[in-house]
């Protein structure tokens, strides 16, 4: 009998708990802690419970998403690429959070907040935050007397001197992120007014930056589809240098052992140029009730706890988020050229906060793809991308 009652009672406990589907896309080794968050947050409280679900990175996670929006069984929660955000915002499916959001930690960073914000209201809660590297191959610059560069000119100069018969000074992706952070870097903007800026002044000389380097044979051009070899390029010393976030490092690092001195510098940058703020946020999508809002933003606070900020931080190099947790990151913030890199965020924007780039930038890749691996001029390619992206934006 009493085990009987014990059951019910366990039963009627479970059953008054609001259920919160959360879809995420944290991989090794950011997964370890985002998993530990959820459970010690499932067992801190008796109101909500997160039921989570990995769903593949960003693209993939995307792209079930919108299956499961169009299809229906999409989740409460969903932890999504911040330039995926706009188009929630802007197509109803990301709830509004501003009215959940009076009591927050005073030593969160504004702008770090502002990536999950859209035309001033907050649709998302940002939950991993990264700034750009350049990645170096700190043994073949020792060898060839080379610094780390401090400016684009500089990365051209190392890049010449690094190649060899069998190796490229650098590894350069056609992918969005990639070029855009070179084009942030250099006080430009992918977007202007709310319209394609593929042919603006920064743009094109950025693309014919990496055209110089590719057709001078100093570096190799690889698309998205092609990832993996330009991670490969670099380890097996293929080529010494190459763009990437400050996550990029531990991801690698926990698959395999690398073979020489990894060395990371800021993004070279010019005066005015800043430094893009990417990463995933958490969204709470439409027909959430408002205790299932409540229980997402509840969770959002467990994660911002300053020592599992610390933990989170260690773990996949995400920036703080809360100037408290940077206590709790002395010793990791030690490294001259880690602080170096982190410090950057105090010039860090959100990189995408248009909701049409998402529609946009498929014709952007494109060219950058035609030029760097097909040698089409830079500014042929541009004012290709350029028409195309106008012409989906006049469409009824």
């Amino acid at each position: 009998m009493r085990r009987s009652v014990a059951a019910l009672a366990l039963l009627a406990w479970a059953s008054a708990q609001v259920s919160i589907p959360f879809w995420h896309t944290a991989g090794p080794p950011g997964n370890q802690v985002l998993e530990e968050a959820i459970q010690s947050f499932n067992a801190s409280q008796k109101a909500y419970r997160l039921e989570a679900r990995y769903v593949g990175d960003y693209r993939e996670a995307g792209v079930k998403l919108l299956a499961a929006l169009r299809a229906g069984g999409a989740p409460v929660l969903f932890h999504g690429e911040l330039s995926f955000l706009p188009r929630l915002a802007q197509e109803g499916v990301a709830l509004p959070l501003d009215a959940y959001l009076k009591d927050l930690p005073r030593d969160l960073y504004p702008e770090m907040l502002r990536t999950g914000q859209v035309k001033g209201r907050t649709f998302g809660l940002p939950l991993g935050l990264s700034v750009p590297a350049l990645y170096y191959n700190k043994d073949a610059f020792r060898a060839r007397g080379l610094k780390p560069p401090r400016s684009w000119p500089e990365v051209e100069e190392a890049a010449a001197r690094l190649t060899g018969r069998t190796a490229k000074g650098m590894v350069v992706s056609t992918d969005i992120w990639s070029f855009n952070a070179i084009v942030m870097s250099l006080g430009g903007s992918l977007v202007k007014n709310g319209l394609p800026a593929f042919t603006s002044k920064e743009v094109v000389e950025a693309l014919e930056m990496l055209y110089r380097m590719v057709q001078k044979g100093h570096a190799q051009a690889r698309n998205l589809a092609e990832a993996q070899f330009a991670v490969a390029d670099f380890l097996r010393t293929k080529a010494f240098m190459g763009l990437g976030p400050t996550t990029a490092l531990p991801v690698v690092e926990a698959q395999t052992s690398l073979p020489f001195a990894v060395g990371l510098a800021p993004l070279p940058r010019r005066e005015g140029g800043v430094v893009p703020l990417s990463g995933a946020a958490l969204v709470v999508l439409k027909g959430a009730s408002a205790e299932q809002v409540q229980g997402a933003v509840a969770f959002w606070l467990h994660f911002l706890e300053p020592k599992r900020q610390a933990a989170w931080v260690r773990t996949t190099w995400y920036l703080p988020l809360r100037k408290e947790a940077e206590r709790e990151l002395a010793d990791f913030l030690k490294d001259p050229e880690r602080q170096a890199v982190f410090a950057q965020a105090e010039l860090g924007r959100p990189w995408s906060q248009d909701p049409e780039l998402v529609v946009w930038y498929g014709y952007l890749e494109e060219a950058l793809e035609r030029s760097l691996k097909q040698g089409v001029k830079p500014q042929l390619a541009l004012e290709e991308a350029q028409r195309k992206a106008l012409a989906v934006e006049k469409r009824p």
